[in-house]
């Protein structure tokens, strides 16, 4: 796998208007990337979405002059959620799709996100070729004046990802009599998702869908579901819907206000999907973070669970290489190949609510399918010159490897570095919290004293 420096899990990210996050460097990104996917003689075209951060106003123009040096022309599509951008680049035959935002992260970060042709995250080599397209100089690529690109509005973009998601939607079935709580995070689905839920006949309750510029995902979304859970429960709602910021990922909350994390949603389709044929591949695929109890859950039905790297590329990479069509991701990145080519919150979550119609059970019955073993996750920031070595220190080598002989039997220990953010995670699963809690605590304790 070819060395990436600027490029992180999913996409670049980082502080608004601080590299890598500034205007000139998204601009030779542009360039590069536009130089890159210029192939054949055809006119050639970029998609580019964003969410409702206030330096989208910053990165899109920037992006936009890079492409169009490189004889690209460029679409905007303006706010609309990351699946929405993936499917656009794909049904309008772009060459390549851009999507400007750092999904779950606060207003001040924002990023890019790249799609090939197909509607899929670029490969790890292609975002290389970018990179090294960026250090060795763009001067001698720009194009000449008559070949410059040009740059337009696309005005029905969210009536085109509107009605595709509809479709996704089982045939013959409505949401009628159904009232849902959905928390839009003040970001890129706060139009579309209670329009979707709407059309399809939910008495809809909307929240975080007021942006500013500011206040996406604050105190609001997937990350954050007080607000979701207490309007549910005061609405008397059947159920909750939390987006992130970018829309493409999901957690939802029964009629008592109680989680449904990423584990149970792919337990539930997994389940629906096995009944009705349309499963492929005889399992799932998940990443390292995905609770035993999905994996027990999934062998009780006699399918498969396949795990891999943390980040949704790497798990759409095994179900493309080995023939499944549902994965994803305990946070909420739901993929399913058989309708979308990344994850897709608000489809994932219409295909919860299509188990619920006709149901005489509410969502706290049917929603739950296993219990999870008990799973401690704490992040611990460190500085950027300490991150990379932190880990091969003697005393938290030591640490992780005593929780690791404490674990044996009974649980397991995962350790790694955010591709995202410059944070460390910590996640151990065991008999009980007040087992693994400890061990999590002193290897914490361990990296901050490395690291200070």
């Amino acid at each position: 796998m070819s060395t990436r420096k600027l490029f992180g899990t999913d996409g670049v990210r980082g502080t608004a208007n601080t590299e890598p996050m500034t205007a000139e460097t998204a601009m030779r990104l542009g360039m590069a990337a536009g130089h890159s996917f210029t192939r054949g003689k055809h006119r050639h075209t970029v998609v580019i979405g964003k969410d409702t951060r206030l330096s989208g106003y910053m990165l899109e123009p920037a992006l936009t002059a890079g492409f169009i040096s490189m004889g690209m022309d460029v679409v905007l599509l303006g706010p609309l959620p990351t699946p929405a951008v993936a499917l656009l680049t794909r049904s309008m035959r772009a060459d390549l799709g851009v999507m400007i935002s750092a999904s779950h992260n606060p207003f001040e970060d924002n990023g890019i996100k790249l799609f090939g042709p197909d509607g899929y995250k670029l490969s790890d080599e292609a975002e290389s070729t970018i990179e090294r397209l960026m250090e060795e100089g763009l001067a001698n690529v720009r194009v000449a004046p008559d070949r410059l690109g040009r740059a337009r509005r696309l005005d029905d973009a969210i009536g085109r990802y509107i009605e595709y998601t509809k479709s996704t939607f089982p045939r013959g079935l409505r949401l009628d009599g159904l009232k849902i709580v959905v928390d839009c995070a003040n970001g890129a689905a706060y139009k579309v998702a209670p329009t979707v839920l709407w059309e399809l006949g939910a008495e809809v309750v909307p929240v975080g869908v007021s942006p500013d510029g500011f206040n996406i995902n604050r105190n609001c979304g997937s990350l954050s579901t007080e607000v979701m859970r207490s309007q549910v429960v005061a609405h008397g709602a059947d159920i909750g819907i939390a987006l992130d910021g970018d829309a493409d990922r999901v957690v939802l909350c029964d009629e008592r206000g109680r989680l449904i994390d990423g584990d149970q949603v792919m337990a539930l389709i997994a389940k629906l999907w096995k009944n009705t044929g349309a499963l492929k591949g005889g399992g799932v695929v998940a990443t390292v973070m995905s609770n035993l109890g999905l994996e027990r859950f999934l062998e009780g039905e006699g399918l498969a669970l396949h795990r891999t790297s943390v980040g949704d590329r790497y798990v759409l990479e095994k179900m493309r290489k080995d023939g499944y069509n549902l994965g994803g991701e305990q946070s909420g990145h739901i993929i399913m190949s058989d309708h979308t080519t990344t994850g897709d919150g608000l489809v994932a979550a219409l295909q919860v609510l299509a188990s619920l119609i006709g149901a005489d059970r509410p969502a706290s019955e049917l929603l739950r399918l296993f219990e999870p073993m008990p799973q401690t996750l704490k992040n611990v920031r460190v500085p950027a010159e300490k991150s990379a070595t932190v880990l091969d220190e003697a005393s938290v080598k030591a640490a992780i490897a005593e929780a690791e002989k404490a674990l044996v039997g009974r649980g397991r220990l995962l350790i790694r570095k955010s591709g995202t953010e410059p944070l460390i995670r910590v996640m151990a699963e065991g008999d009980n919290e007040a087992f693994i809690d400890p061990l999590v605590d002193s290897i914490i304790h361990a990296i901050q004293k490395a690291a200070a």
